[in-house]
């Protein structure tokens, strides 16, 4: 049987190829994108990396190994220090201040995926949760790579770039996939078409996030 990353990548290819193409990354790709579509964004991003930092503890909480353990915690460090840090430098950049970013609401695109990740993360088993957790892994080092080939040195949105396309991230891109396909190992066919759909219904939170900051959407009420 082929690893689990491998099957999952190929099942959802056509969203990958969607989510590269898509207005809001060719955009970025190109620096042309508006700068409020950016901000929207960065708000947004840095709601959903609260989030995400607690559904990565819980998978640190639910892992059997000692070292997953310190793996996914460590994960979510970055998650809440290092990638906030990213955009701290937009806020100051654009006048955002602590008050300006909590009075923003968080938008249904982000309450949505994370919503999802702390559901699979309290509600599922270990394996099924890094499923989840994988495309924004995945999913970001892909299209950093692929934006930073296409991007000019003087694009406005480098720094982004430079993060998401750097060795570093590549690394902890790497770290999650083995340690996601290892747990695979382990499981039964009906556990492992659990991780699948985790992974496929992430990957579709994935578009709709950006998506959602493309056409600057908010709750309706």
């Amino acid at each position: 049987m082929s690893a689990f990353s491998t099957e999952a990548w190929t099942r959802n290819a056509a969203a990958y190829e969607a989510i590269r193409t898509m207005p809001f990354n060719a955009e970025l790709a190109a620096g042309t994108l508006g700068r409020d579509r950016f901000t929207h964004y960065i708000l947004q991003d840095a709601h959903y990396l609260i989030g995400f930092g607690r559904a990565l503890a819980l998978a640190a909480a639910k892992a059997p190994h000692p070292d997953r353990i310190v793996q996914f915690a460590r994960a979510a460090e970055t998650a809440i220090v290092v990638e906030r840090s990213l955009h701290g430098g937009f806020f100051r950049d654009y006048g955002i201040d602590a008050d300006a970013f909590a009075a923003v609401p968080v938008s249904p695109a982000c309450d949505h995926y994370v919503s999802y990740l702390l559901a699979t993360a309290f509600a599922d088993p270990y394996e099924v949760v890094l499923a989840a957790l994988l495309p924004c892994f995945w999913i970001y080092a892909k299209v950093g790579r692929d934006i930073f080939d296409r991007a000019a040195a003087d694009n406005p949105y480098r720094a982004w770039i430079d993060t998401y396309a750097g060795a570093d991230f590549a690394a902890a891109v790497a770290a999650m996939i083995a340690a996601t396909d290892r747990a695979a190992q382990d499981v039964g066919a009906g556990e492992r078409a659990r991780m699948h759909h985790a992974f496929t219904q992430a990957t579709r939170l994935e578009w709709m996030f950006w998506d959602s900051a493309y056409r600057d959407a908010a709750w309706p009420l």
